[in-house]
């Protein structure tokens, strides 16, 4: 009961404190603010981006190799001018890797081109059509709000059946439920919309733009395609106890046999693992919050000599008042522990004022960005406790010789 009592004495002196003098406590306080500020909106955004590019790895399908000609990532010398030579995947070598593979789940035939999609009299240019198999969507995180998916049917005759993206949906026929069962046109071919996908928005990974997409069974994709200048590539997802490494090491000995290379040819393909991807930004995650933390102790350390400058100079006015509790019983401790919660209380309203800059910041930036930012109860209660020891360590000075004084001298002192 005691400790409550002194707690909330504390915070009545820290909130008179910031009332009396408005201006003075403003400005030493100002540093943690901006502090705040800098390193909860760096941990914020860091954290939104990290879960949108774990999001966006999962969409590209979990513990999945993809078999191309070309090795994603690019950094360093990438000698593009030996991928380029590569053959490229086919369609028959996914039936033989699913025929040979004892570690692999689900198999993938992909391919891609770009068209102009119309319907009446409206036109979409630039529009990604993807050709697919059948376990397209057991790899892929995709769902169909409208209509169906491609079924079993159209994939073994190659039917024209169609899933089309949320946005092209949108802007063709207004909302998803109209476009089912419509016919749209697109390089002088024709296809029947069975299904609309769920909208996904921007990809930060360069993957597949599944709202502005049509979704065709593969055996219709090659009736009009061909199919080698359509960035064909495999995409292989591990059993559910398999390590994307395991299954990649089986892939090199398949991909090899069916290529018929000796052991002193090198491999004409790539094995990608699309998690790899997403580990990769994690140097640019920690070089962002390594600088934020960088900006924010320096603007920490300033609020911290500001909070210390203001408990001195109250301590200094409250002089007299401390000798009086003393004289009446008072101990040493209460008075150390008032005061270090009152510096507590100080930074905790500068940090306050911080979150809630931060606050307006996500509501900004989540308009311009391609993906939300908001502020995880971890990265909150991290905030307020560097409110809260930054505030004790401010105040351990002031508060002891606060404690310390002699209460006959202190009394005299007005």
């Amino acid at each position: 009961m005691k400790l409550i009592t002194i707690i909330w004495n504390s915070f009545k002196m820290a909130l008179q404190e910031l009332r009396v003098n408005k201006l003075r406590t403003f400005l030493s306080l100002f540093g943690i603010t901006i502090g705040i500020f800098c390193i909860i909106g760096v941990l914020a955004t860091v954290d939104s981006l990290k879960r949108k590019v774990k999001g966006e790895v999962q969409t590209l399908g979990n513990n999945t190799i993809y078999i191309d000609k070309w090795e994603y990532g690019g950094s360093g010398e990438y000698p593009w001018w030996k991928f380029v030579k590569r053959p490229t995947p086919t369609y028959d070598e996914m039936k033989f890797i699913q025929a040979k593979s004892g570690l692999a789940d689900a198999l993938a035939f992909f391919a891609s081109q770009n068209a102009t999609l119309s319907y009446g009299d409206n036109s979409l240019t630039n529009t990604n059509v993807y050709g697919i198999t059948e376990d397209f969507n057991k790899i892929q995180s995709i769902n169909v709000i409208a209509g169906r998916y491609i079924s079993e049917y159209d994939f073994t005759y190659g039917t024209n059946a169609t899933v089309i993206g949320y946005k092209i949906a949108e802007e063709l026929f207004g909302n998803a439920e109209k476009a089912i069962g419509k016919q749209i046109d697109f390089n002088h071919h024709k296809a029947i919309i069975v299904g609309v996908l769920e909208k996904q928005g921007n990809s930060l990974l360069g993957g597949f733009n599944y709202d502005e997409c049509i979704l065709l069974a593969y055996r219709y994709f090659a009736s009009i395609y061909n199919i080698k200048q359509s960035n064909p590539f495999i995409m292989v997802q591990a059993k559910s106890n398999i390590a994307p490494s395991s299954l990649s090491d089986e892939l090199k000995g398949i991909m090899r046999q069916q290529r018929k290379l000796s052991p002193q040819q090198e491999d004409n393909f790539a094995l990608n693992d699309v998690n790899l991807l997403g580990n990769s930004l994690n140097g640019l995650f920690g070089s962002l919050n390594l600088g934020g933390w960088a900006i924010a102790g320096l603007s920490l350390l300033v609020g911290a000599f500001g909070v210390a400058n203001i408990m001195f100079v109250t301590v200094r006015e409250r002089t007299s008042q401390i000798g009086l509790k003393k004289a009446i019983g008072a101990k040493k401790r209460t008075i150390l522990t008032e005061f270090l919660l009152e510096s507590a209380f100080l930074c905790v309203i500068g940090g306050l004022l911080g979150l809630f800059l931060v606050w307006i910041l996500t509501i900004a930036l989540s308009k311009v960005l391609p993906f939300p930012i908001f502020i995880a109860p971890n990265i909150i209660i991290l905030a307020l406790s560097i409110c809260i020891v930054l505030g004790i360590l401010s105040g351990i000075i002031p508060a002891s010789i606060a404690a310390k004084m002699d209460p006959v001298v202190a009394i005299r002192s007005k």
